[in-house]
């Protein structure tokens, strides 16, 4: 039976890029992880709900930059993000 893998230590430096917001959350913690896919997923839609614009225009940007595939970081889907960053390229007057 093989060990269970342990989890880093709580105060050991995480790799460069794990967070989308690295001493971003409370008490200087790191907030929302984005190592995974679906972490990157659950890091918009906790942002989309409970972050600030600049929050959130920060996550998407970490998102979008690990995982170009993922819809939601690219402006397309049914979140507000989604429909916000349409209605901007159209102002704009480019593609969506």
């Amino acid at each position: 039976m093989a060990a269970p893998k342990k989890k880093p230590a709580p105060n050991t430096e995480a790799p460069k890029g794990s967070y989308a917001l690295p001493g971003g959350g409370p008490g200087g913690a790191d907030a929302y992880p984005v190592t995974s896919k679906a972490q990157a997923v659950s890091a918009l839609a906790r942002v989309a709900a409970n972050g600030t614009p600049a929050e959130k225009a920060k996550v998407r940007a970490a998102v979008r930059k690990q995982y170009p595939d993922l819809p939601s970081s690219q402006g397309k889907g049914n979140s507000q993000a989604a429909a916000h960053t349409r209605k901007v390229t159209r102002r704009a007057g480019g593609k969506t």
